[in-house]
């Protein structure tokens, strides 16, 4: 049977981590703009701002009404960029369908983009893993309980499955970093099973339940499942887990797996743009 890897475990070790920074920083604030339309995010930005609490970090929330225009989204992220008591601001997707995303997210400061999606902080993770200071969170994640659970990727023979800004281009990158030699299957690519046979880890991201199947994996693989699918009122993975954790080495559960992860990842990156700030 393969090891379960245990996200909620290790992101309760994170999360005391960072109780301790908040400590010491005094008083660290994240501002969270999401748009009242968006109801998958509301959850998400429900469970941060819990979690926030849990550390003591201030949650401010900002709702954005349907009628929002993309001028007042920039003035306000303006705003927040202004306000030095302020250290990390992140937009939830999806925003209406009007607004502009990407100049969204050029305006937000690189020094508060505390979800990693920046132009900036997304270059720096080119020139080496010291640089993933302000990494997006959920790759940052996987990779925080890979090395929790002592798995070294140096050398492996990695595929991650999703080309996305948000997951699986930064996944690649940060697996390179650290070693992997890594392959990026996509809606494209013509026969993925060709690339994860042989994989020594797998990752998947595409939003397809169960995609991931016993024939496509290499016995004794580690297999990281990304996924968050709603089949049959149950949330499940993109992974095949029942018959895929029988041949893997190692296994991320769907749920409490990378989910965990990401939010730990969020307030952690909002620690550290904290001590940045503060010159720390």
């Amino acid at each position: 049977m393969a090891t379960i890897l245990n996200g909620k475990e290790v992101a309760e070790s994170l999360l005391d981590a960072v109780k301790k920074d908040v400590e010491l920083l005094g008083k660290v604030k994240l501002a969270v703009l999401i748009w009242s339309g968006n109801s998958s995010g509301q959850i998400y930005v429900k469970n941060k701002e819990a979690a926030c609490e849990k550390v003591g970090i201030e949650s401010l929330r900002i709702d954005l009404a349907d009628s929002v225009t993309q001028e007042e989204i920039l003035a306000k992220i303006e705003e927040l960029n202004g306000d030095s008591s302020v250290n990390g601001l992140i937009v939830q997707l999806p925003l209406p369908a009007h607004i502009d995303y990407p100049k969204i997210l050029k305006t937000i400061d690189p020094r508060k983009d505390v979800d990693g999606f920046h132009a900036y902080n997304m270059g720096k993770m080119l020139l080496d893993k010291d640089f993933e200071d302000l990494a997006p969170c959920t790759p940052k994640g996987m990779i925080k309980m890979l090395e929790h659970y002592k798995i070294d990727v140096a050398g492996m023979d990695a595929v991650v499955i999703g080309k996305s800004n948000i997951v699986g281009k930064p996944m690649a990158m940060m697996l390179a970093n650290r070693g992997a030699t890594v392959t990026i299957c996509h809606s494209k690519t013509k026969d993925v099973s060709r690339y994860t046979r042989d994989a020594d880890l797998v990752v998947v991201a595409v939003g397809k339940a169960g995609f991931l199947k016993t024939d496509m994996v290499k016995k004794g693989a580690v297999i990281l499942d990304v996924g968050i699918n709603r089949v049959d009122g149950k949330v499940v993975g993109d992974v095949d887990f029942a018959e895929v954790e029988q041949v893997a080495a190692a296994i991320s559960p769907v749920p409490g797996g990378v989910g965990p992860m990401t939010v730990a990842v969020l307030l952690a990156n909002t620690v550290t743009a904290a001590k940045k700030q503060h010159n720390m």
